[in-house]
């Protein structure tokens, strides 16, 4: 009796003696001493570099890229169809499929097929760089461009767009106001003396003829002519417009 009494009264009084002294030593002090160093510092030090600042940036520009790229999609395939078969015949929803976006989408961005024509004849035409340098030259480039687009030997969509714009009145506006930007107006800044415009004019009705004349009549257009010929007449004949 009095042995194991002994032996119960050592187990109680050791075992609070033993846990006290360890559990307080590692547990507490490895809590306190690692996680803070090692996890909350750790999220501290790069969060801000690799979440905060790499990502939100990248996510912030990619809506960005994507309307350009679905906007330049848009136009594209909007220049190639009213080139192919005139505004009248396009659709939005053709322009849509074409290029393989949502016609809903095709809307919101440009608002109507006006405004979507606007934009693909708002696009720099080669007729622009015909028109730069020096005026005296001036005659002769012209001359050569419309050589060119009769003789098919141009493929300048947003040219064949215009030709093929047909009589809409919802874009008879648009055309009045890109003949006068893109053509009338830059051909009249380089000419001296007065009636610049009327004869600027005359030279745009020439150039607009010129297509229409290669639509109208296809490969039979220039098949008899010479196309050395066909630009030298030109030539003259824009001498004679533009003089003053």
């Amino acid at each position: 009796m009095d042995t194991r009494a002994g032996a119960a009264d050592g187990a109680r009084g050791s075992a609070p003696a033993t846990a006290p002294e360890t559990a307080p030593d590692t547990a507490p002090d490895t809590l306190s001493d690692t996680a803070p160093d090692s996890v909350a510092d750790s999220v501290a030090d790069t969060a801000p570099d690799t979440v905060a600042g790499a990502v939100p940036d990248d996510t912030a520009s990619r809506p960005l890229r994507d309307r350009e790229a679905t906007t330049r999609r848009i136009l594209e395939a909007a220049t190639r169809l009213f080139a192919e078969h005139g505004y009248d015949q396009v659709t939005m929803r053709m322009i849509a499929n074409a290029a393989d976006a949502n016609v809903a989408l095709v809307n919101r961005y440009f608002g109507s097929k006006a405004n979507l024509f606007a934009e693909v004849i708002a696009a720099r035409s080669p007729l622009e760089r015909v028109v730069e340098g020096d005026p005296a030259g001036l005659p002769a480039r012209l001359g050569a461009y419309v050589a060119r687009r009769i003789a098919a030997e141009t493929s300048d969509p947003v040219a064949r767009a215009i030709d093929r714009a047909g009589s809409s009145p919802e874009i008879k506006a648009v055309l009045r106001r890109r003949v006068e930007v893109a053509m009338i107006a830059p051909i009249a800044a380089k000419l001296a003396g007065p009636g610049a415009r009327e004869r600027a004019a005359i030279a745009a009705a020439i150039i607009l003829g010129g297509g229409s004349l290669r639509r109208t009549l296809g490969q039979d257009a220039a098949r008899d002519v010479d196309p050395a010929s066909l630009e030298r007449r030109l030539t003259a004949v824009f001498t004679e417009v533009l003089a003053p």
